[in-house]
């Protein structure tokens, strides 16, 4: 099962997960905060210091989890939107989704020609030559899917709204504290997530320990998008296993897990 936390921009990192059905339940095989880190290294490649973005190429991407899994992958799990036809606006999908979710502060963003516009065509296209075709029911191996992480942590947390995860926004969340107090809060909302997903998927909380509060702004990013590629894997493996519903139309279809106490 590969999760990835797909940026609508090349300019901007993806997140990239694996994991795999062990047996006794599913195991996190690798978490990254971009495809160059997921990627077999170049010769003479450094360590990365600050993920940078790229173009994905699902051929070497499948080709890395792979050789880590030993195994093809069954699904692709992606968070940005795909859709059987070049995507123009709001699909049908966006809005199932934002009916349902709405009031919980978890509607999707309104896609467009150019976000993601052309990457989004390019990596569906690029994962159905290679057998991986966008799949809107009943997913089977070998199927590519739409998944949205808000909705998704809702369902995992059982919550009445979206969860106060993402950095960038962390004034907005808490605007009546301080800057350290603000760390402080997504520090503590990133562990909450990590531990519900390490009772879905073992080895989450080892493979992601917290950063420190004073951790620069692209180290919090880097966190945050290989914790969004695990959400991602890990709806994926609920789509295969019958425990999530897709909203949408023969087109699109984002989705989203069943709750657990549904």
């Amino acid at each position: 099962m590969l999760g990835i936390d797909a940026a609508w921009t090349q300019q901007e990192p993806s997140g990239i997960a694996l994991i795999v059905d062990n047996g006794s339940g599913w195991a996190l095989v690798e978490a990254a905060a971009s495809y160059a880190v997921f990627l077999p290294p170049e010769k003479d490649a450094g360590p990365v210091v600050r993920h940078r973005g790229s173009i994905p190429n699902p051929g070497s991407l499948l080709a890395a989890a792979t050789a880590k899994l030993g195994a093809p992958v069954d699904v692709v799990a992606v968070d940005m939107p795909l859709s059987m036809t070049s995507i123009v606006g709001r699909r049908a999908s966006d809005n199932m989704i934002s009916t349902l979710y709405g009031a919980r502060h978890a509607s999707t963003h309104t896609p467009s020609m150019t976000r993601p516009g052309k990457l989004s065509d390019e990596l569906r296209e690029g994962f159905e030559r290679i057998g991986y075709p966008l799949t809107v029911k009943d997913p089977v191996s070998r199927a590519l899917l739409e998944v949205y992480p808000h909705p998704a942590l809702i369902e995992l947390a059982a919550a009445d709204r979206r969860l106060p995860y993402k950095q960038s926004k962390i004034r907005k969340y808490w605007p009546d504290v301080g800057p350290v107090a603000r760390r402080a809060n997504l520090l503590q909302t990133w562990s909450d997530i990590v531990g519900l997903l390490d009772v879905e998927i073992s080895g989450v909380t080892a493979a992601l320990p917290l950063p420190p509060i004073d951790a620069r702004g692209y180290e919090l990013k880097a966190f945050e998008d290989a914790l969004d590629a695990v959400v991602c894997a890990w709806v994926g493996a609920c789509a295969l296993t019958g425990r999530a519903r897709a909203y949408g139309d023969e087109n699109s279809a984002i989705w989203v897990p069943v709750s657990s106490s549904t």
